[in-house]
C-alpha cells in the first residue's frame, strides 16, 4: 500500500529514490498494458512509460492536486502514448465513439414490452470465476477490442479504475466512457459465452 499522495508528491519533488521506487514498482505494470492498447509493439509501450516517468520527474513540481497523483500520472501515460500510437498511424480521436452498429446484446435475450418485468433479462448471464485457461480467453477478446473499448474495460475492469478516473486519465465524457465500457464488455460476454457454449473449445 503505497502512502498518501502528498507523502509521496514530497518525496518525488526531494528526489527521494526510495518513494520513486515504490511508486515505479506499483504502477508500471498497469502502465504497460495500458500504454500497449495505443501503441503497436510491447518495445514501443515500454519506451512510453520509460517517458512517461521522465515526464512526471521533470513535471511533478508543478502538480497541483486537482486529480490524485495516479490520475495526473496516467493522464501524462495516455497523452504520451497517444502521441506515439499517431505516428504509428494506430489511433483514432477519442472524442468519435464508434457508429452504431446495432444492439451490442441480442434483444431476443431480454422480457418483451408484454412482460411483467420488461426489458430484464430472459435468463441471467452465467457467472464466472476465471482460471487460467479462462483468463487468457478474456484476454484474447481484450485484445480483438477496438483500442478505445479496450482501453476503457481495461481500466475499469481489470486495473479497477473508477469512471471519474477513467473519464479524467483519457479526457472523454462520462457518456462517452459509458458507450465504450458497455460495448466492449457486451462483447467480451460474447466471447466468453462462445467459450461456455462449445465446451471451452473455443
Amino acid at each position: 500500500m503505497l502512502p498518501a499522495d502528498d507523502v509521496l508528491v514530497a518525496g518525488l519533488r526531494s528526489g527521494d529514490e526510495a518513494v520513486f521506487a515504490s511508486v515505479l514498482d506499483s504502477w508500471s505494470a498497469s502502465m504497460l498494458r495500458l500504454a500497449r492498447a495505443f501503441v503497436s509493439t510491447d518495445a514501443s509501450a515500454e519506451e512510453v512509460v520509460q517517458d512517461t516517468w521522465l515526464a512526471v520527474i521533470r513535471g511533478v513540481h508543478g502538480f497541483h492536486g486537482v486529480s490524485s497523483l495516479r490520475t495526473w500520472v496516467y493522464r501524462i501515460l495516455v497523452n504520451t502514448a497517444k502521441k506515439r500510437g499517431v505516428k504509428e498511424k494506430r489511433t483514432v480521436p477519442w472524442t468519435s465513439v464508434e457508429p452504431d452498429g446495432g444492439p451490442t446484446v441480442d434483444p431476443s435475450r431480454f422480457r418483451g414490452a408484454d412482460d411483467a418485468y420488461p426489458g430484464h433479462w430472459r435468463e441471467f448471464p452465467e457467472p464466472w470465476v476465471l482460471d487460467g485457461e479462462l483468463r487468457a480467453v478474456v484476454g484474447q477478446a481484450l485484445d480483438e477490442l477496438p483500442q478505445r473499448q479496450r482501453t476503457v474495460v481495461a481500466l475499469r475492469d481489470v486495473e479497477g479504475h473508477t469512471s471519474e478516473e477513467v473519464c479524467a486519465m483519457l479526457e472523454i465524457s462520462p457518456a462517452n466512457q459509458r458507450v465504450l465500457l458497455h460495448r466492449g464488455r457486451a462483447l467480451v460476454r460474447t466471447r466468453l459465452e462462445a467459450y461456455f457454449a462449445t465446451g471451452g473449445a473455443a
